[in-house]
């Protein structure tokens, strides 16, 4: 049982979601953090509404000592962290071992990997649900897609284009000799 939630305008930070990443040995995944403004009050309404919603699942499939459980809580606190870029947000750490859909605003496929990165703000598409991997039992989220808003500062360095460090350089020209 997954809930689908789709974000308002979030930001993406660590975002690995082009080509998967394994962490620790685990199963290769596309994974992201979705910083979501504490003052988008109905984005955050409706994570917290699923994110209830996937608790009481939990407890009906997995019995009553699923409630509580530390893992049980999906939407963290960014104020909490020691990332600055956290602060002032809610997020979620999502994954999918299967490549996410990475779209524009016109919902057509995003293809240049630079577009899409660390720092730019998207909305994105979450299936909530609860798990139960034997001690760990908790409410995560399956990363469905991101659809790109608008491009934001980088967090992950700075970022070049080619075309703003470079020019055209034709065959007859006298740089080539």
């Amino acid at each position: 049982m997954a809930i689908k939630v789709v974000t308002g305008k979030a930001r993406l930070s660590y975002a690995r979601i082009w080509e998967p990443v394994s962490v620790n040995g685990s199963d290769p995944k596309h994974t992201c953090r979705v910083l979501i403004p504490k003052t988008d009050k109905e984005t955050v309404k409706k994570l917290m509404d699923a994110e209830a919603e996937a608790e009481k699942a939990g407890i009906a499939k997995y019995g009553a000592g699923f409630a509580g459980k530390k893992n049980t809580k999906m939407l963290k606190d960014g104020d909490l962290e020691e990332d600055e870029s956290c602060h002032g947000h809610y997020f979620i750490n999502t994954s999918n071992k299967n490549k996410p859909y990475i779209v524009d605003m016109q919902v057509q496929p995003i293809l240049d990997q630079s577009e899409v990165y660390s720092g730019c703000y998207a909305r994105v598409s979450l299936d909530i649900f609860p798990y139960n991997a034997g001690l760990n039992k908790g409410v995560t989220s399956v990363l469905n897609g991101i659809q790109k808003v608008t491009d934001g500062e980088s967090l992950g360095g700075v970022r070049h284009k080619a075309e703003d460090d470079f020019s055209v350089i034709a065959d007859d020209d006298d740089f080539l000799n």
